[in-house]
């Protein structure tokens, strides 16, 4: 039996314009098992970004729950929220959101700061992540002497350094070309390999070859459910 990473029960977000409500999520029920690689899909405004969102804990729902780890965090205060973003989430963004001014070595590191671990440890454990990723090399580079492939490499270590129980990634190949892409999703694909809870915003229909599901959004709502994987769940 696949055990369950996320739970969402008759989820809802409003958003209030002031003149009118408009609703970005219409009552989801979705369920991510543990170890599953999953692709979020639709069209700009189906609410796909405002469900990543959600999950990442950056927002909350305006009605119903939102279950991570088998904690109800759609309650939870700001610093309950930060708490869960840096111990049980790691995020890969499109745009890198790299610090420019450090290297790849501290970028990494940077989540371990937050989390309090030692120096020593941090450093240590940096390390291996990069050597992960291929990156081992490049440890003391700059963000802006890495090529754009390589910066989301580095971001995918960093997403990594809390040993988070879920990855999410904003459409992380938007910003490359299509080699790079591969060599990406390929990175993704072999996590979710070893183990990785990985769900991915995308609108690249190619990613098919890499997931075992494919969740797509239309008006707020969840229009289909591909699994292919053999993974248990339902919507």
């Amino acid at each position: 039996m696949a055990e369950e990473l996320i739970r969402l029960e008759d989820l809802v977000k409003i958003y209030d314009t002031g003149a009118i409500k408009v609703l970005g999520l219409k009552r989801i029920n979705l369920t991510i098992n543990r170890g599953e690689f999953v692709a979020i899909m639709g069209k700009s405004g189906s609410g796909k970004s405002t469900l990543m969102n959600i999950l990442g804990c950056l927002d909350r729902p305006s009605m119903g729950h939102y279950y991570l780890d088998g904690t109800d965090v759609a309650s939870m205060t700001p610093n309950e929220l930060s708490d869960i973003r840096n111990k049980k989430i790691g995020f890969v963004f499109q745009s890198f959101n790299l610090i420019s001014r450090t290297s790849a070595l501290k970028n990494v590191e940077l989540p371990m700061t937050y989390a309090r671990v030692g120096k020593r440890a941090r450093r240590e454990r940096a390390l291996k992540l990069l050597d992960r990723v291929g990156l081992l090399s490049r440890a003391e580079h700059l963000p802006n002497e890495l090529s754009g492939g390589q910066r989301q490499r580095v971001a995918i270590a960093r997403a990594l350094a809390n040993e988070p129980p879920l990855i999410l990634a904003d459409e992380p190949t938007g910003n490359l070309d299509t080699a790079a892409s591969e060599e990406i999703m390929g990175l993704f694909s072999q996590l979710h390999k070893e183990g990785a809870t990985v769900v991915v915003v995308t609108h690249e229909e190619n990613i098919a070859e890499f997931t075992d599901r494919i969740i797509r959004f239309q008006d707020g709502l969840v229009i289909s459910d591909d699994r292919r994987g053999g993974a248990e769940g339902a919507v």
